[in-house]
């Protein structure tokens, strides 16, 4: 067994849990419609990030950043009381910028290929003339 396998398993099941938990038990309101992205876990299994994503503007991501640290301590409990660990990782929230930032790349790109299509210029790179043969 490989050791960047375990972190990575762990992290899979921390996921799987903290999303029930937090779809099911935390009664905090300050927690909008989030989605638990990944959980990246220590090498150390000391500590664990969980990274999320909502839809909201900035006031509902500081008020999700909020009620998720608020509900910390509520989660390390459930955790140890449902996966099997020696000691339950220090616990992080995230939010998750990978998603905007590819949603903002997405939308460049879509922009580039109106324009180009406005200006009537084809998506196929040009292939450069030949050279000619000087024999």
């Amino acid at each position: 067994m490989s050791q960047g396998s375990r972190p990575e398993r762990i992290g899979e099941e921390l996921r799987q849990e903290l999303s029930q938990l937090l779809l099911t038990d935390v009664r905090d309101p300050g927690i909008g419609l989030i989605t638990l992205t990944r959980v990246k876990v220590s090498p150390d299994l000391q500590v664990a990030r969980a990274y999320y994503s909502l839809i909201g503007d900035a006031k509902a991501k500081a008020e999700t950043k909020k009620a998720l640290e608020r509900a910390i301590p509520f989660l390390r409990r459930q955790i140890a009381a449902r996966v099997r660990l020696r000691r339950v990782p220090e616990l992080f929230f995230q939010f998750d910028e990978s998603l905007e930032k590819q949603d903002r790349i997405e939308q460049i790109l879509l922009d580039l290929k109106k324009e180009r299509e406005e200006r009537g210029i084809a998506d196929e790179p040009a292939v450069p003339d030949a050279p000619e043969d000087p024999s």
